[in-house]
């Protein structure tokens, strides 16, 4: 069955979500974030696009992109030959990163361009990785409040002043912009698992965990599964044995 063809926008902007091959994990650490942030700034400068907002997520990505000297199937292959190469080489692997045909959808209007750019920015609030959309390492949120290094923020600030941009942002709303299909797990980060585990139980390491009673600690493991963790991932960062783990999710 031959492929639907990309919608084209009229204002050359675009919403981009980029997965995982497989849904496999994208960011395994830190590192990896920067380095695609990194990849990011290098590959604006060569195809001069326009960046308004993103998202790094562990399986996934969102971009808010404005094509300009180069399409977006050019923008995306330089993008993934330099990411994907620099990550093959870090993890010793071969093949593809990224699934074959990124998704995206037209921004046409300035309504929902700023739509698409609150939905980015709420992904991991969404996520429940954070309480604050301020407070997430891997979005463009603070490069409009802080200080501005990869995203062209003039553009959107042009439109609506900072004051009323920080509000939009933080409304509440029942935003659906390129969803993942419904079921579909996100892997997380150990960076990720973290913050979920600070935010359910209020610890910020496994000495702290440990310190919980029991049937706290029992509570918030059924939690932090309901949330995504891995069983490996909440043995390791919550200094919990693997029996015990399995014994409480029963």
């Amino acid at each position: 069955m031959p492929r639907q063809a990309r919608k084209k926008s009229s204002t050359g902007i675009y919403h981009i979500m980029l997965r995982g091959i497989n849904k496999q994990q994208i960011f395994e650490d830190e590192e990896d974030c920067e380095k695609f942030l990194w990849t990011l700034k290098d590959t604006k400068e060569k195809s001069g696009y326009k960046l308004f907002a993103y998202c790094l997520m562990g399986n996934h990505i969102h971009l808010l992109i404005k094509e300009e000297k180069e399409p977006l199937e050019q923008i995306f292959k330089r993008i993934g030959g330099k990411f994907v190469y620099w990550y093959n080489i870090k993890y010793q692997r071969v093949g593809h990163l990224f699934q074959d045909r990124f998704k995206s959808e037209p921004v046409e209007d300035d309504a929902y361009l700023f739509t698409v750019i609150r939905y980015i920015h709420q992904n991991p609030i969404k996520a429940e990785l954070c309480k604050n959309i301020q407070d997430y390492k891997f979005s463009s949120y603070r490069e409009y409040t802080d200080k501005n290094w990869i995203v062209d923020t003039d553009f959107i600030l042009d439109i609506m002043p900072l004051d009323e941009f920080a509000a939009f942002n933080y409304e509440e709303n029942t935003d659906k912009c390129l969803e993942l299909e419904e079921k579909e797990v996100i892997r997380l980060t150990d960076e990720q698992a973290k913050a979920i585990i600070e935010l359910y139980s209020g610890c910020r390491n496994v000495t702290e965990f440990q310190a919980l009673s029991k049937v706290e600690q029992e509570k918030c493991i059924e939690d932090l599964r309901n949330k995504g963790l891995s069983i490996r991932q909440m043995v390791r960062l919550t200094g919990t044995s693997k029996g015990l783990v399995e014994k409480w999710l029963r």
